[in-house]
Parts: structure tokens; sequence; C-alpha cells
């Protein structure tokens, strides 16, 4: 023991005991650490098959690179959201150019190259370190014992993994992975029993993903399915065309936004009639006008965010993919330069399907280093983006906000001087949101999160007013809210409610854009207060351009005289006509009069 306590093999120790440690930093901050047992396990046993099979670290010292150089953002992201570095991470830097992250960095790139290069020389002197300690030499029957436990161990979870096993699937939703585990993968096309619960060994795929460093390796693999999933969505539109153009093309500089609202409902908006004053300054805007009755087909973001931006029909979002691009395709055929700059995540479960559809655009950025129901960035950090968008040398532009809107926790979506009604949840970092005692501080939350939106898109136009041009800017929110309502017993998203299908939507024009297109102006006035849904968006915005293509569906545009009205179809125990229905009991339910058509 004594020649472990050295300088150099106790350097090389310690070093990798910080590295494991990583995941415990939560505990420091306070925070609770539900998986702490499992992720030491799954260390200790990660450690001990790599000093098994290498003998020594100055062997396997190489492997740490990625986890000591990827140690700064690992504890920062742990820090300031909660969360390590996940598949979403892995994909705004797959994603972001190095001019990018120079521009949105601005001085602090200095400060995180010093830093990496501090990290550096730390990984080259304990790796020094490691060459000088013989006494790390793990060598004799121990080692030989240890591999041949972990090849046992590994047989074992190898066959399970093919095979399956009797134990209930894993209701965690981060463990996912190993639910499909469970259910066998038959890569061998053999069948053979599944592996009884009793001899499944103890490690866990939601742990290993948490533990540092070899859970990296996790990560990685977790990003690289994304990706792949990714790439098999994206072929099967790859060659998609609209044959889009303006209908009378010219070099006059106009510029078009297109704003995703999330978790946002109409009757919580002032703009609507609701009696808090929850949009005092889009209420100011003389150009604005305001979407009286718009509607999704369905209530959660993956699903609801392709009908809104492509051609895919309101009774085809439940289904996966979509062989046709979207209006950004349109509208680069039509010669704009096109943006999508999202505060939203970019890999997922929640949002592969909008990502697809997002890296159509020239230019992709993705600003959220939190998540859904961790701390994230606010919506103002678009600004900055936007700002080098409308300042970009190109004279037709096309941009797409998502911003992340009233999503829970709806008190992380707001900084401390929007919250303005109380008593609210701001400063609760983990409320229970199934506790009907904080109903007045969670409804007050999202109120404050709706006038902070109303800032945020009040701070877009004036960017766009600034610009001088000819600019419109539509925005409409995916869904909305359920909020325990009277004696509902619902909140959130994903139920069948009036709340989360009636949606808050409105455009705003410039002066300029109203002198280069008055009817459309005109036309958008007239059908304020039409029966209109998520599926018109689509073809409003191209409209709104006036971008023209072989089979397009001027009937559909509500900034066009050709509008028509048409079924509005809603995921309400099947497909629903809204406007057919009945409304049932304080969660206002949907219930169709007639039977819906099936899913």
């Amino acid at each position: 023991m004594r020649p472990l306590l050295r300088p150099a093999p106790l350097f090389v120790l310690l070093s990798y005991l910080a590295l494991s440690a990583v995941p415990y930093l939560p505990l420091l901050l306070g925070k609770p650490m539900p998986a702490a047992w499992p992720v030491l396990g799954i260390e200790i046993v990660a450690w001990t098959t790599v000093w098994a099979l290498f003998g020594r670290p100055a062997r396997f010292h190489w492997l740490l690179i990625p986890a000591f150089m990827a140690l700064p953002t690992e504890i920062y992201l742990l820090v300031f959201y909660g969360q390590g570095i996940s598949t979403h991470h892995l994909g705004i830097l797959a994603e972001t150019s190095p001019m990018e992250a120079m521009e949105f960095l601005g001085s602090k790139v200095w400060s995180m190259l010093v830093i990496m290069a501090l990290v550096a020389i730390w990984w080259v002197l304990a790796f020094r370190a490691a060459r000088q300690s013989p006494d790390l030499h793990w060598q004799g029957a121990s080692r030989w014992t240890a591999l041949g436990l972990l090849a046992v161990f590994g047989t074992l979870a190898a066959y399970g993994w093919e095979f399956g096993t009797t134990r209930p699937p894993a209701l965690s939703a981060s463990a996912s992975a190993a639910a499909s585990a469970d259910r066998g993968v038959r890569l061998t096309g053999l069948a053979l029993p599944p592996l009884p619960g009793w001899a499944e060994p103890p490690a866990r795929f939601d742990a290993f993903i948490d533990s540092w460093p070899f859970g990296l390796v996790a990560r990685g693999v977790d990003f690289y399915r994304e990706r792949r999933y990714l790439a098999a969505l994206n072929e099967t539109s790859r060659n998609f065309r609209f044959g889009a153009h303006q209908a009378a093309p010219d070099d006059t500089p106009e510029t078009v936004i297109m704003v995703l609202g999330e978790s946002s409902r109409r009757d919580r908006w002032s703009l609507f009639g609701y009696a808090r004053p929850t949009n005092p300054l889009l209420a100011q805007e003389p150009n604005l006008v305001p979407l009286n009755d718009v509607i999704t087909s369905v209530s959660a973001t993956r699903l609801s965010v392709p009908v809104i931006i492509s051609r895919k029909p309101a009774r085809q979002s439940l289904e996966d993919g979509f062989n046709e691009k979207s209006f950004l395709t349109a509208y680069k055929e039509a010669g704009f330069r096109t943006w999508w700059l999202s505060n939203q995540i970019s890999f997922g479960k929640f949002d592969t399907p909008v990502s697809v559809f997002a890296r159509e655009a020239d230019v992709v950025q993705f600003t959220n280093l939190g998540g859904f129901t961790n701390r994230s960035n606010f919506d103002e950090v678009l600004f900055e983006p936007l700002r080098l968008a409308l300042a970009d040398k190109a004279p037709k532009k096309l941009i797409v906000l998502h911003s992340l809107g009233s999503h829970w926790n709806y008190s992380q979506r707001h900084p401390k001087a929007f919250d303005k009604w109380q008593p609210s949840l701001f400063g609760i970092d983990k409320p229970v949101y199934t506790d009907l005692a904080i109903k007045p501080q969670l409804n007050n939350s999202y109120d404050n999160s709706i006038l902070y939106s109303d800032w945020f898109l009040a701070q877009v136009i004036g960017q766009l007013k600034a610009s001088g041009r000819s600019a419109a800017l539509l925005y409409v929110a995916d869904h909305g809210q359920t909020l325990y309502d009277g004696d509902c017993k619902f909140a959130f998203h994903g139920h069948n409610t009036q709340h989360e299908f009636r949606v808050p939507a409105f455009m705003w024009y410039s002066d300029q854009y109203r002198e280069r297109y008055p009817d459309k102006v005109k036309q958008l006035v007239r059908h304020r207060k039409a029966r209109l849904a998520t599926e018109n968006m689509f073809h409003t915005l191209l409209d709104v351009a006036d971008i023209r293509y072989p089979d397009d569906r001027l009937d559909w545009s509500f900034v066009n005289g050709a509008w028509k009205k048409h079924t509005r179809y809603v995921d309400s125990y099947g497909w629903t006509d809204y406007d057919n229905a009945t409304v049932r009991g304080d969660c206002r339910e949907i219930i169709a009069k007639k039977p819906p058509r099936k899913r």
C-alpha cells in the first residue's frame, strides 16, 4: 500500500478519482443524485475492466483524452443546467462551425481556451506520472481471476441483450435503451430462452451513461444511433423538390420570420381577452393582427410542428417521417437564404422529427444547453443569432425562431424581472407538479412565462422594424396546456382538452410590407376571425412571400382571397372534427358528436 502513496502513483490515482467523482458534483451543490450507488458500482466495474485488460495506466491513459477534454464542459453543464453532456449537446458540437462558435461565445472563448490548455497539461502530467509508476502495474493471479469474472459478466450481459431477460421491463424513461435490450435484439437469428432474472448482471444502461469517464462511450453510441435515425428519416425526402419561385421575382430586400411557440394556450393571452395583462407590449403594435381561432391537431411538439412547417396532413401527424420537405426548402428554391435558430434541443425522442426539417436550412443553430425540465437558456439567447442573420448580406431571408416559450418548468422560462404574479414557483428547483396544493403557484408561473414571451416577441419585432425593409412575422404555438382548470385533475399536455388544441397565433407586418403586398394585408385582416388550423401555416407562410409552386393550395392561405374553410381534425379519441364536437367537464375534453375517424 505504501508504494501507492508515492507522489507519481498518488497523482495518477487522484486524477482518476477526480474524473470518477464528476457525476457526484450535484451532491456538493445540494442537489439529489438518485442513482448514486448504481453509478458507483458501474464505475468500479469499468475501471476494473480497463485496468485488467491493459495491465497498467500508461497503456490506457490515451483512451482518457476525450474525458479530460470534455471535463470543463461536463462540469459547466452540471453546475448551471443540472445535467451533463448528452446526445443533444453532441449534436450541437457536430453542427456548429468554429466561426459560429466564436461569434456566439465572444470574449468567453479566450477563457475557455485557457481552461482547455490547463486540462491538456493535466493529462500530460498524469501520463508522465503513470509511466513512472511501476507499482500501478496489475499482474499475477488476481488479474486473471478478474478477467475471468468479467468474461462471465460480459457473456451474461450479451446473452440478455440478444435474447431478453425474464425481468419486467424498466419503467424509467431514462432506461429506454435497457428496456429495448430486455425485449431481445435478435442479431443472431437464434431462438433461445431469455436469461433468468436471477442471472442478470446488475448493470443498468442509464447508470452507465451517467457514469464518468466511461459513460461518454455510451453517450457517443446514443448520438450515433440518433444520427442514423435522422439520416433514415431524411432519406425519404432527399430528392423532393417543390419547384418553387416568387410570382414576380425581383431584388427587393425582404425578410420573413416564423416564430414557433411552445406550450402556449390562447386564453392566457390578454391579446385574446385574458383579464391579466400578459401581452402589454404586443397589444401596442399597430401592425399586429391576432388570429382569434386557431387550433392544433395534436398536443405534442414532435407531432405538431411537422404539420405546421410542412404539408404533412393533420391525420398523418402520428406517423413517423414524411416524404416531403418543409417550407424552408420552398423558400430556398425561391432564392431566399434560410436560418433555423432554436432554443429547443436538437436530439432525442421528443424532437427528432423536427430536427430533420431544421437541417434543410442554410444556417442551423441550436442554443439550448439545458433541457425541457431543467434550467436552460431563456429565449432571449436567440437575439444575437437573429441579429447576425438580419445583418447578413442576402437580400431575401427566411428566419425560423423555435422558442422554448412556456414549456414546463414555467418558472424557469423567464428571469426574476418577469415574476409578476405571485405566489409563484420561481426559485423552486423541482416542484412536485402533481401536487394540487401548488395549483395557484403553477398558474401564476405560467402567466409569468407568457408575459416573458410577450417581451421576447416584441424585441424580435423591434429588430425587424430597425432593419427598415419589407418584413413579416408569423407566430403560432405548437400546442397549449391544461392547468388543473376548475376541478380538472389534468395538467400539462398530451390530453384531449380544448386548452391544448386552441393556440395563440398572430401576424405582424412592416409598413414596407403593406406597401409591397397590400392585398395580402387586406386578406389577413379579413380572415383574422376565421376558423384556422396549424395546417394553414405552411401554405400561408409561402403566400406571405408570394411564393408559388405547381400544386400550391392558395385556398389554404389566410392571406389570400381564395381561402376556404376546411375540416379541422384533432386527435381526441380518434380523429375528431373539432367544429362538430362537444366540450365535456372542467377539463374541457373534446368529444366527437359522431364516431371519430380511426387513427
